[in-house]
């Protein structure tokens, strides 16, 4: 028996999207100013760059490593990752979402939402 056309299709998590997953986990891990830039056709790198913070270097890092918990959980895999060790940036390359998770000082010093984004246009958004 079918259900009818208009009936909700329950989505397994698997077949989430990757940045819906890495949007979702920074928020339930306390992220903070959550920043997705959508880079599709502006670069080969990735289609989306999410930044975020963490209020400390223990925090970096306990946000890093359950992002790539929910990552691998949703079935994209392991990440390449960098700067878990010392928590001031780490760096996680997901494939198709590049993460930034910064303490608000390196944050603030690198600055890259404003290299990257283009707020003229609507590209980028504040989660």
């Amino acid at each position: 028996m079918n259900a009818p056309a208009d009936a909700p299709v329950a989505t397994p998590a698997s077949d989430r999207n990757l940045v819906d997953i890495v949007l979702s986990s920074l928020d339930d891990s306390k992220g903070e100013d959550i920043f997705s830039i959508d880079l599709r056709g502006k670069s080969a790198l990735a289609d989306h760059m999410v930044i975020v913070s963490g209020r400390s270097n223990r925090h970096v890092t306990a946000v890093a490593e359950h992002l790539l918990t929910d990552i691998k959980d949703g079935g994209f895999g392991n990440c390449k990752v960098e700067g878990l060790q010392n928590g001031d940036w780490v760096l996680i390359d997901a494939g198709d979402v590049i993460v930034h998770i910064f303490r608000p000082e390196v944050r603030a010093f690198y600055n890259i939402e404003k290299m990257w984004s283009v707020t003229e246009t609507g590209d980028s958004t504040v989660h």
